[in-house]
């Protein structure tokens, strides 16, 4: 092994967030036990995107002797944990680093950058239609509903939802992105229609007690299947690693998992079981 810049943790900093989790585009993060570890050291580059994201100061980037960062490993890992989203994601990650290849200096942690998180970066779609078409609607003089609302429920809200909810029994379970709703005006019929709904964002919500309160949830014997319905952005995955550990959590062998990756063109980019 030779000295190489590679990330490092202080564990009494952490507060187990998950931001340094969703902002590692190879995948080299994990919270496990309620902070964040390293889960190989081949698959850490050294850069420290994870460093702007942690809102503790528990990472830096340090030189010190490490195994050699594995492209290849990080790939089979990523395929395996993220799917084709994931790997998307580690390509742009690695052509952004091969352009600053100096990276943070060591053992001074990255300072945040604009953009830093990919799920955060600002873009824009072309509209399409007619010039008359794209204008926006006015606010008064609209019908009750312009379209069928599918909800059959309240509340919705991980935070706010009882596990013994009525609404949870004889019924799939959707566990829904904040976002994706937004992104995709099919969600409704698609994915809400007849079943109960969970929603949550990985990134920005309070997660303490998240991953056992879904357990409990999904531990109801008469829940025959889960469905998480993401965005393509990676910060978004981690709620795919949240409805995981729930799943473990819960002891079902019998549940039915799928994950559906939604483009921020609001199309159905992936759907795989998990």
């Amino acid at each position: 092994m030779t000295p190489r810049k590679i990330i490092e943790i202080d564990e009494t900093k952490c507060n187990g967030c998950g931001k340094c989790v969703t902002g590692c585009a190879e995948g080299a993060l994990a919270i496990i036990n309620g902070k964040a570890r390293v889960v190989k050291e081949q698959f850490c580059d050294g850069f420290g995107d994870c460093v702007g994201e942690c809102p503790t100061g528990a990472l830096k980037v340090v030189e010190r002797e490490a195994p050699e960062f594995n492209e290849n490993a990080v790939r089979t890992h990523l395929a395996q944990t993220r799917g084709i989203t994931g790997i998307q994601q580690f390509e742009k990650a690695q052509a952004v680093h091969a352009s600053h290849p100096s990276g943070p200096s060591p053992a001074v942690p990255a300072a945040p950058r604009s953009g830093g998180c990919p799920g955060s970066a600002q873009r824009m779609r072309a509209a399409t239609g007619s010039p008359e078409s794209n204008r926006p609607t006015a606010t008064q003089g609209l019908p009750p509903t312009v379209n069928r609302s599918e909800l059959t429920q309240w509340p919705v809200q991980l935070h706010l939802v009882s596990p013994e909810a009525p609404f949870f029994k004889n019924r799939e379970l959707v566990l829904l992105s904040t976002c994706a709703p937004i992104a995709s005006a099919d969600v409704h019929w698609r994915f809400i229609r007849g079943r109960s709904v969970i929603v949550a964002c990985p990134k920005l919500d309070r997660r303490d007690g998240y991953v056992e309160k879904l357990a409990e949830i999904l531990s109801e014997p008469t829940v025959p299947k889960v469905i998480v319905v993401r965005m393509e952005v990676p910060c978004c995955g981690g709620l795919t690693a949240i409805l995981e550990e729930a799943v473990e959590l819960s002891g079902r062998g019998d549940l039915q998992v799928e994950e559906v990756v939604v483009g921020l063109d609001g199309a159905m980019q992936t759907v795989r079981a998990l």
